[in-house]
């Protein structure tokens, strides 16, 4: 049976044949799905994102430590030691054996792509929805609960609500799940009546003109 670092370390390895003009998103992709199939099957997902956390955190914080892994002119074997004195005391086998992996192909460049990723995919996995919900003023806890509910049975999946607020919606809520939005606020409400008031006198006014040609004979 193979380990999981063996079974990371190859599904890696069909993402390094990916042609390198292929887009960022589908090589995130690859290594992602790598990461979380390894996770699974060693039954410590959450650890592990817990420590890619970390990962991407410390490379946030220093710049030049970034920099080194990334570079093209640093060294796999190198990259491989800095790995190990820097990441070894705060994350597992498992995830400092996946950054040597992503740095014997060369794409430590996309590991911050990889970290996206490898959260939404395991969101897709537990059954949880990411959800941007933007009020006019901060709601309560008891009310984001209520709307979390209300949210479930529509989109069919547990909402995780990220909160945020906008003065100019006069009122109500903006909910963005994904690429879609559903608008309710009253400011959109009101251009929607807008348009409807638009829309009739639009339609009053081709009416007068039809009923006029009709009596005129024109």
């Amino acid at each position: 049976m193979a380990k999981p670092e063996d079974v990371t370390a190859e599904d890696a390895r069909v993402a390094a044949q990916i042609e390198v003009d292929v887009g960022v998103g589908h090589i995130a992709e690859v290594y992602a799905s790598a990461l979380l199939g390894a996770t699974e099957n060693a039954g410590r997902t959450e650890q592990v994102l817990d420590e890619f956390d970390m990962v991407v955190e410390v490379l946030g914080r220093y710049s030049k430590l970034e920099s080194i892994l990334v570079s093209a002119l640093i060294s796999h074997d190198k990259k491989v030691g800095i790995i190990d004195r820097v990441f070894q005391r705060m994350a597992s086998p498992l995830m400092v054996n996946f950054l040597k992996v992503v740095s014997r192909h060369g794409r430590l460049d996309c590991l911050w792509a990889i970290h996206v990723r490898t959260g939404e995919l395991l969101d897709e996995l537990r059954g949880r929805v990411p959800v941007r919900l933007t009020t006019t003023a901060p709601i309560s806890d008891a009310q984001a609960g209520r709307i979390a509910e209300n949210l479930q049975t529509m989109l069919g999946g547990e909402p995780i609500l990220e909160r945020t607020t906008d003065a100019k919606l006069i009122g109500g809520a903006v909910i963005r799940v994904g690429d879609t939005v559903y608008d309710g606020s009253v400011a959109n409400q009101l251009k929607i009546i807008r348009e409807q008031i638009v829309d009739r006198s639009v339609h009053e006014i081709q009416s007068r003109r039809n009923r006029f040609r009709n009596s005129t004979g024109n």
